[in-house]
């Protein structure tokens, strides 16, 4: 299966006909195994499960491949590359039993990879 078959556009993913849905956001940037764990997570209880991949400054990977990596994830049934606008347009219109923001954890993850890299060769 071609896993970039789940990334939708925004409008698209507004006729996802699953329900309960629940949302996470984030960046994605870079993609860890704790992300796989969280995505699971969320899923408990839904019947579908969508991935919301903001934008971020200075990101390692672009937005597009961030979606790709997240689509490839069995958790995750459909991804939307989005913006913070269209981030809350869709979660005021698919009304999700669960959304979870992970976009601080991931600043956070990047700043501790940037780290334990820079004391790796220091």
């Amino acid at each position: 299966m071609d896993t970039r078959s789940k990334i939708l556009t925004p409008a698209a993913a507004l006729r996802i006909p699953a329900r309960p849905i629940a949302i996470v956001t984030g960046t994605f940037d870079v993609l860890r195994a704790e992300h796989a764990r969280e995505l699971e997570e969320a899923r408990t209880g839904a019947a579908a499960l969508l991935a919301i991949v903001l934008p971020r400054a200075g990101e390692l990977l672009p937005q597009r491949a961030r979606a790709e990596l997240v689509a490839a994830l069995r958790a995750v049934d459909y991804v939307v590359a989005a913006g913070p606008e269209e981030l809350e347009a869709l979660i005021h219109a698919l009304e999700p039993t669960r959304v979870v923001r992970l976009e601080v954890a991931d600043d956070r993850r990047l700043q501790q990879l940037r780290e334990q890299i820079l004391a790796r060769f220091q």
